[in-house]
């Protein structure tokens, strides 16, 4: 069996595949809400960093991989914790990690606001005020942040954070929420809009496996610095023409 990642003895490993992969198979969740991580290519076949990532680690494990495919971050989560899936790719935040362990993050992306191009708003700090309807993928790493911080607008949640933009308009909304990357495309996409100049937050990409599954996430945290370290996750990246978004840094120590 494949030793997987360096300095993990054939013991390690094999106690991680079972606890990666109790039923014999990897069942990875492949987010499409995320242009970042995946997308369907050719065939409709899923690509993207976060798919070359799973099947990286299925073949180190010398495991069969199952690539189940979703809409949001909210329904990949509940999948997991439903037992439906074996391995996420989700975005860091205290409330997942209720239910789930995580590695250090792989990719870091940003969060965007877009709003119409007459509207006041200039800045992202003048979001946050009463009567400002902000529209947001229900159960993404954006509604579970502004859940938190927005004190005075009201959020609005849209089925999934594709149908963000497309809800913002015709609900008239004032401002839509989500990947820097996704909302720039919609922006082409729909005209008459803009997004306000950088950033609400910064969202790290990681792994996530049920909780309590400590020889998975003890693998997959040594597998993703790794994959960080050798450049893998930065090709992918390039091989799949992801724009702002970029590798983590390595794990201290």
């Amino acid at each position: 069996m494949l030793g997987g990642c360096a300095g993990t003895s054939p013991a390690d490993t094999r106690a991680a595949r079972q606890a990666i992969a109790p039923g014999g198979t990897l069942r990875a969740a492949i987010n499409f809400g995320n242009p970042i991580l995946a997308k369907r290519g050719a065939g409709n076949q899923p690509q993207g960093v976060s798919v070359d990532l799973a099947r990286e680690a299925a073949k180190r494990l010398d495991l069969p991989i199952e690539l189940v495919q979703f809409d949001s971050a909210g329904n990949v989560v509940e999948a997991l914790k439903a037992g439906r899936v074996d391995l996420a790719f989700v975005a860091i935040d205290p409330v997942r990690g209720a239910d789930m362990d995580y590695t250090a993050p792989y990719v870091i992306i940003e969060g965007a606001y877009l709003v119409r191009s007459g509207s006041a708003l200039q800045r992202n700090d003048e979001v946050d005020r009463a009567g400002t309807r902000v529209v947001v993928g229900r159960g993404s790493a954006y509604d579970l942040f502004l859940t938190r911080e927005l004190k005075s607008a009201t959020l609005v949640r849209a089925p999934t954070s594709p149908a963000v933009t497309d809800m913002f308009m015709t609900q008239n909304l004032d401002v839509a929420a989500g990947v820097k990357q996704q909302l720039e495309a919609d922006a082409r996409r729909v005209g008459g809009v803009r997004l306000l100049p950088g950033r609400f937050m910064v969202i790290e990409q990681s792994m996530g496996v049920p909780k309590g599954r400590a020889a998975a996430q003890a693998w997959l945290s040594g597998f993703i610095e790794e994959m960080k370290r050798s450049g893998f996750v930065a090709a992918a990246l390039e091989r799949h023409a992801i724009e702002g978004a970029a590798v983590a840094p390595l794990r201290a120590g």
